[in-house]
């Protein structure tokens, strides 16, 4: 049996902290998270990004959905500890893609 692959994610609310994971499984739900998101109001709260995501998804890694709500915490922790996406300042937690400035 080959190993799969691993990736570093990071969790905001856990500074210095990193995981290795599946990088398989984690890549598709990343950019089906950044897929999804806006970069302008309204945001989406992470159920709402949740159900958009799922048909972005790959069935033969998420099998109707399967494990997708833990990693799609684990990439939202992810890329808004690389300050990829943001919450904005409300409840629920609403999330949205950060603009590019070009720097």
């Amino acid at each position: 049996m080959v190993p799969a692959e691993k990736t570093v994610i990071e969790n905001v609310n856990t500074p210095g902290r990193i995981e290795r994971v599946d990088r398989a499984i984690s890549t598709p739900m990343r950019g089906a998270l950044l897929a999804v998101l806006p970069s302008y109001p309204p945001e989406m709260t992470v159920a709402e990004a949740k159900a958009a995501l799922l048909p972005h998804l790959p069935e033969e890694i998420f099998p109707g959905g399967s494990t997708a709500g833990w990693w799609l915490k684990a990439a939202q922790h992810d890329h808004e500890a690389k300050g990829v996406i943001r919450r904005a300042p409300s409840k629920p937690v609403r999330l949205f893609r950060r603009e590019e400035t070009g720097e």
